[in-house]
């Protein structure tokens, strides 16, 4: 199973398992209790419930979508139909920085592709995307929602944008380290509408 866009099966979850029990904490529950209380019905709560899932175990592994299911009185078919329609969920182990790098049109045209295979030769990936400390995993994603600031990537939860190779050295290097980040999106600034009088 690769992160080449495929589509996930119940048979090739089986394999992959996370480390340590799978179960809510007494405090997780009643956070589960307070996002499930905002909803009118407990199915609308999938997505906040796996978010949360995870965040604690790193990805959605099978049992742990069982467990979503059990929590909301779902079906574990009703889980994995959400879990494995949006990409923002991990069906498969990532490295701990996920670089989500855009490839569509608009980044395509400002230059994703040398980006991307720029990312690729700096971090030595592997056929699956991943490096081979298992620190970062790169996915060719669709559009994330940054046409104006192309090319763009999502690292884990944060956009980098109007990127170069110098930007991207920058970025990976100090996660490398784990120095501090440069700052996500300063070019959020650049972007500010502001009305004429």
């Amino acid at each position: 199973m690769s992160h080449d866009q495929k589509s996930i099966h119940l048979r090739d979850m089986h394999g992959l398992t996370v480390r340590g029990p799978v179960e809510w904490t007494e405090e997780e529950k009643a956070e589960i209790a307070a996002i499930v209380a905002k909803y009118p019905t407990q199915r609308s709560a999938i997505m906040p419930v796996l978010w949360k899932a995870q965040r604690k175990w790193g990805w959605l592994q099978f049992d742990v979508l069982k467990l979503v299911a059990a929590t909301l009185s779902l079906k574990p078919s009703e889980v994995l139909e959400v879990a494995t329609f949006y990409t923002m969920f991990k069906k498969e182990p990532t490295g701990r920085y996920l670089i989500q790098a855009c490839h569509t049109l608009s980044c395509a045209l400002l230059g994703a592709d040398r980006i991307i295979r720029h990312i690729e030769q700096k971090l030595q990936l592997d056929e699956h995307g991943n490096s081979p400390d298992g620190k970062f995993t790169l996915m060719r994603v669709e559009c994330l929602a940054a046409c104006g600031s192309g090319p763009m990537m999502q690292i884990n939860d944060d956009f980098y944008e109007l990127l170069t190779e110098q930007k991207v050295d920058e970025i990976l290097d100090a996660m490398a380290a784990d120095r501090p980040l440069p700052v996500p999106r300063p070019e959020v600034d650049q972007w500010t509408y502001t009305p004429v009088s």
